[in-house]
């Protein structure tokens, strides 16, 4: 039994989200806000697997024991507005996850309150780095959508402003990847040269040390 889960964004009638790894953005170039491209819009088309959605859940429930609607209203603050699944998403997943014993249910009244059950945190740590990716791109989501908003409204961010992009920021990421674009056709050597120019920068992004 797999259940598809989709999203919603507020002030819209369209579905958006993302597979486990995929942004799920446009191919373009051109223009947007702020000089950005078609990629840098915000993804559409795309849905949240059932297991993506399903990880969510069970992380949020290591933090602590909640209901359903807590959870939905974690899911809307982590991705800044962007994603809050429905009631009739989230609850078939927690029934499902309930019947692997992922969780455990009490009845609160006419209310269930889910815990994470030991399985579902066995399950959960197997897949910690896929879980913290998914967060990664629900908090991207939530700051691309605060910048877009931003850029439409004529807004600059101030440097202390933590809810979204500092343009020089989005200009550094832009011209990264008009570079990449333009070494499409780069020979196998030069794919190299960059390759390792990239992990180094990775590395040194992510406060690594490379050998």
């Amino acid at each position: 039994m797999r259940h598809m889960i989709g999203g919603r964004r507020r002030g819209g009638g369209g579905r958006h989200g993302f597979g486990p790894f995929g942004e799920g953005f446009g191919s373009g170039f051109g223009g947007g806000p702020n000089g950005f491209g078609n990629d840098d819009a915000l993804p559409r088309g795309r849905q949240f697997s059932a297991d993506d959605l399903q990880l969510l859940l069970l992380a949020l429930l290591a933090d602590q024991p909640s209901h359903g609607y807590e959870l939905i209203k974690a899911l809307d603050t982590r991705s800044g507005g962007f994603y809050a699944p429905s009631p009739g998403m989230v609850y078939p997943a927690l029934t499902y996850l309930e019947e692997l014993g992922y969780v455990t249910v009490q009845a609160e009244g006419n209310r269930k309150r889910y815990a994470l059950a030991d399985t579902g945190r066995a399950h959960l740590n197997a897949q910690r780095e896929r879980v913290e990716m998914l967060f990664a791109k629900l908090e991207h989501l939530g700051r691309k959508m605060e910048f877009m908003r931003r850029a439409f409204a004529g807004d600059a961010p101030a440097d202390d402003d933590t809810r979204g992009w500092l343009q020089e920021f989005v200009d550094a990421r832009m011209a990264l990847k008009h570079a990449l674009l333009r070494k499409s056709g780069a020979s196998a050597d030069e794919q190299r040269r960059i390759a390792a120019i990239l992990r180094r920068a990775t590395a040194e992004i992510e406060g690594r040390t490379t050998d």
